[in-house]
């Protein structure tokens, strides 16, 4: 049968033809006007419903992209603040440490002065007491020796004139 078919295509009816580039254009050319008129409103739609589907991502990706941004400016402008806020805090726990070491200086040399005036204070008072002590002990002893050495100096006499010169103090005479 394959012979006969061939033959009958050399012949002038209707069959394969084996001339290459003469076959494959004329082919090419029905199979491209077929999928023209055929497949161009399906491949049309189809092409023209991804077409949308990548102008509406595209505006829903500038979209976020713009939402992105702003959210970015927002928390860079947050960063901004929180960091301004960082150097005030900064500033015034500097400005407060200050204060406070002035003023615990100040309070020593307060505490320094007072307990320099309580120490001269306390010297003062030990020197009297030591002078009250030295003078009470000076006259004991004065005493004390004068009472020894009275007796073997004092005779009649000398205490009779003793006795009239205090009488006559005490009169006012």
């Amino acid at each position: 049968m394959t012979i006969g078919w061939l033959l009958a295509v050399e012949e002038g009816g209707v069959g394969l033809d084996f001339n290459i580039l003469e076959t494959n254009l004329i082919n090419l050319i029905i199979i491209i006007g077929v999928l023209y008129y055929f497949g161009g409103k399906f491949l049309g739609k189809t092409l023209s419903t991804r077409q949308a589907e990548i102008k509406t991502a595209i505006a829903e990706a500038e979209q976020r992209k713009q939402a992105a941004a702003a959210a970015l400016a927002e928390q860079q402008q947050k960063l901004a603040q929180a960091q301004e806020e960082a150097k005030k805090i900064l500033a015034d726990a500097h400005t407060t440490a200050e204060r406070a070491r002035e003023s615990i200086l100040a309070q020593s040399k307060t505490d320094v002065e007072r307990m320099r005036a309580s120490a001269a204070q306390d010297l003062t008072s030990q020197e009297v007491r030591v002078m009250r002590e030295l003078q009470q002990r000076i006259a004991a002893l004065a005493i004390e020796r004068s009472e020894a050495a009275l007796p073997s100096q004092l005779n009649d006499d000398l205490q009779r004139r003793l006795v009239d010169s205090s009488i006559a103090l005490l009169t006012g005479e």
